[in-house]
């Protein structure tokens, strides 16, 4: 949903690798040991969708890639646990991504990690790894307790040259760079080099002992406005943290910004129906699946002005509630549920027009009424302005009436947990 050119790609796939180790207490010092994690239910805690390395909406080093430098990211976990794995994504990449070592660490301020709680990680048992072109890989399991909601810091260390780095554009929490090996600092002191992209982790996992007692991981599948423009960057108010908080259950963010159901972008990922297995059914734990995405499909065609993915074609209903279709047909297979939101309002938007007016009326008549998701929350009526119900409403706006804002993404996620309540 933002103005910037594009051009095709092809979708790339994922080689996930499992692995289960435990990593020692010190960075420096401690041995790994071993840990069978066939006894332990693993759950996605935090995920993030990978993209092809682009120029970005904002400055990002996606295309410069990263030499002997380490790179530190800051994540909020949605459910706790005693053990901790990481993903690491290297979907987009065109060589083998050789990655020096990594740890895992309770965030502190910034850059700055918790003392004590620095760990590293293995894979396969081994600190340094080379991950496939576009491949993905877990790494052994380290042993770090945490509770929902806090926040984990991963450092990755990469003391020869990369190359392009699969990332993910905007992730609205700052991502810090140093120079050398700076794995076991707890300062964050020499880490001055900050953006608000992710780099290769696209996912954190957590075990514990027992079985979580909730119905199910939570995945909110969309685009920009699932991924969290017009929130307070660096604050947490994406519309998946402000669920988080209220529903008890992990809840992971699939959003791209720009993304569409049915066409893929450079900037702005693979399509919904490639990428969905791989960003949300494939995530451990998930039970539940929230859609909410269409309005790039049908409102990219509107703007005369906006050099984005062009030329766009003009989608009808038809073809989206297809792409949608597909969609809750891949979820079903694999037992996950399909919650359905309705298209937000978004006359006065640059995808606003004749044509995006009309379809998304009837895609979100079609949402509403046709009872093939399994539930239905419908944003469209609890953002819209009651005196024009086409618009967002403006305490919900974040200024392009496009786009929610903090109150905005607060209404969306009540909307929701009041729905998810009566399911799993």
């Amino acid at each position: 949903m933002h103005r910037y050119l594009h051009r095709a790609v092809t979708p790339l796939a994922a080689v996930a690798v499992g692995l289960g180790l435990v990593a020692g207490t010190d960075a420096r010092a401690a041995a790994p040991t071993r840990d069978d994690t066939r006894h332990h239910h693993w759950t996605a805690a935090w995920a993030a969708s990978p993209q092809a390395p682009s120029t970005g909406f904002t400055p990002n080093w996606s295309q410069e890639g990263f030499s002997r430098q380490t790179v530190r990211q800051v994540v909020r976990v949605t459910e706790g646990g005693d053990r901790i794995r990481i993903r690491l994504s290297n979907a987009y990449g065109t060589s083998p991504l050789h990655l020096t070592g990594a740890t895992v660490a309770r965030a502190g301020k910034g850059a700055a990690l918790r003392p004590g709680s620095v760990r590293a990680l293995t894979f396969g048992g081994s600190r340094s790894v080379s991950i496939p072109a576009h491949g993905e890989l877990r790494s052994d399991a380290a042993r770090l307790p945490l509770t929902s909601l806090e926040p984990v810091t991963v450092t990755l260390y990469f003391a020869g040259t990369t190359g392009p780095a699969t990332f993910h554009a905007q992730g609205w929490t700052d991502t810090y760079r140093a120079a050398g090996d700076r794995r076991p600092d707890t300062s964050g002191a020499r880490f001055t080099e900050v953006t608000q992209s992710w780099y290769y982790l696209s996912g954190v996992e957590v075990a514990g002992d027992a079985r979580p007692a909730h119905g199910g991981g939570i995945v909110l599948f969309g685009d920009s406005i699932t991924d969290g423009f017009g929130s307070t960057p660096g604050a947490d108010r994406r519309w998946s943290d402000a669920l988080a908080e209220r529903v008890g259950r992990p809840v992971l963010n699939a959003g791209i910004g720009g993304n569409l159901v049915l066409n893929d972008s450079a900037w702005y990922g693979e399509r919904a129906t490639a990428r969905f297995r791989r960003d949300a059914l494939d995530q451990p734990g998930v039970s539940t699946v929230v859609l909410l995405q269409g309005l790039n499909d049908i409102g990219f065609s509107e703007a005369e002005d906006q050099p984005t993915y062009k030329p766009a074609p003009v989608v009808p209903a038809a073809e989206l509630i297809a792409g949608y279709r597909e969609l809750i047909r891949q979820a079903h297979a694999r037992g996950v549920e399909v919650v359905g939101a309705t298209l937000l309002p978004l006359k006065g938007s640059d995808h606003w027009g004749p044509h995006s007016a009309r379809v998304s009326d009837e895609v979100n008549h079609w949402i509403r009424t046709s009872g093939e998701f399994d539930a239905v929350v419908d944003l469209d009526r609890a953002l819209a302005d009651p005196a024009d119900p086409d618009r967002l409403a403006p305490a919900y706006d974040h200024g392009d009436a496009l786009h929610p804002n903090d109150a905005g993404y607060l209404r969306m996620a009540a909307e929701a947990a009041g729905v998810l309540s009566r399911s799993r």
